[in-house]
């Protein structure tokens, strides 16, 4: 007579031994070839846009082809979100700085410093972040509200407090981001324009630093509680 129990335990064996493996790690060569086509994707939707840029183009850059490159792709939109992804997430690790430090001037030196030095090494990330933000956000609004708002929600109470404190003015502190986002910004879509006009062909490490300096000195000067006047937010 057959014993129940061994045929239990077999079948469970043979169970265990059908499931699915769990999904292995990319190996290191896919994840250096993905790399790379990032890195030109990001290049030609930024010269482009989401519009102009093809992915024969990207793939031709990199030496390989459009069936190629839809391998690690799927498609010219999932590639385009992949971008965005890690222009976001590189920006927004910064954000956390502030809402993880107790100090007001050395938070916004290192995040100032963090957005400028972001726009000096990565402007094509920028660029194209920027050109989806002013094109009405069509494909990456949903993740801009729902990967932004929260951290800077964070940061604004953060300012908050320190004001409530008396260690910083109170003052419309989400304006108060908008405008340092901006002015950042601005050192990565307006790079080639400032260095034309500083008789340059590029802009410089020291140019950098010297914009660093100056947007520092005016967000703290903004920010000092002797600044508080009656047209600030309560």
């Amino acid at each position: 007579m057959t014993d129940i129990r061994q045929f239990t335990n077999d079948s469970a064996a043979r169970a265990t031994t059908d499931k699915d493996p769990a999904p292995r790690a990319p190996r290191a060569s896919r994840l250096l070839k993905e790399q790379g086509i990032l890195a030109q994707a990001e290049n030609h939707f930024a010269q482009f846009g989401f519009e102009g840029a093809s992915l024969e183009s990207i793939a031709a850059a990199i030496g390989i082809s459009r069936h190629k490159l839809l391998y690690y792709f799927p498609s010219k939109e999932a590639l385009y979100q992949r971008v965005l992804d890690d222009v976001l997430t590189q920006w927004l690790a910064s954000m956390h700085d502030i809402s993880h430090s107790d100090d007001p001037q050395q938070a916004l030196r290192r995040y100032i410093h963090a957005k400028l030095h972001y726009s000096r090494t990565r402007p094509q990330g920028a660029q194209v972040f920027a050109k989806e933000v002013i094109a009405g956000a069509p494909r990456y609004g949903r993740v801009i509200a729902e990967r932004v708002a929260p951290l800077l929600k964070t940061d604004v109470r953060r300012f908050a407090r320190w004001a409530r404190e008396g260690r910083i003015a109170k003052v419309d502190f989400t304006h108060l981001m908008f405008i340092i986002w901006s002015v950042t910004q601005a050192y990565a879509e307006l790079q080639a324009q400032f260095a034309l006009l500083l008789g340059k062909p590029a802009l410089t490490e020291r140019d950098y630093e010297k914009a660093e300096a100056l947007i520092v000195r005016m967000v703290l000067s903004a920010l000092a509680p002797e600044a508080a006047g009656p047209g600030q937010a309560p």
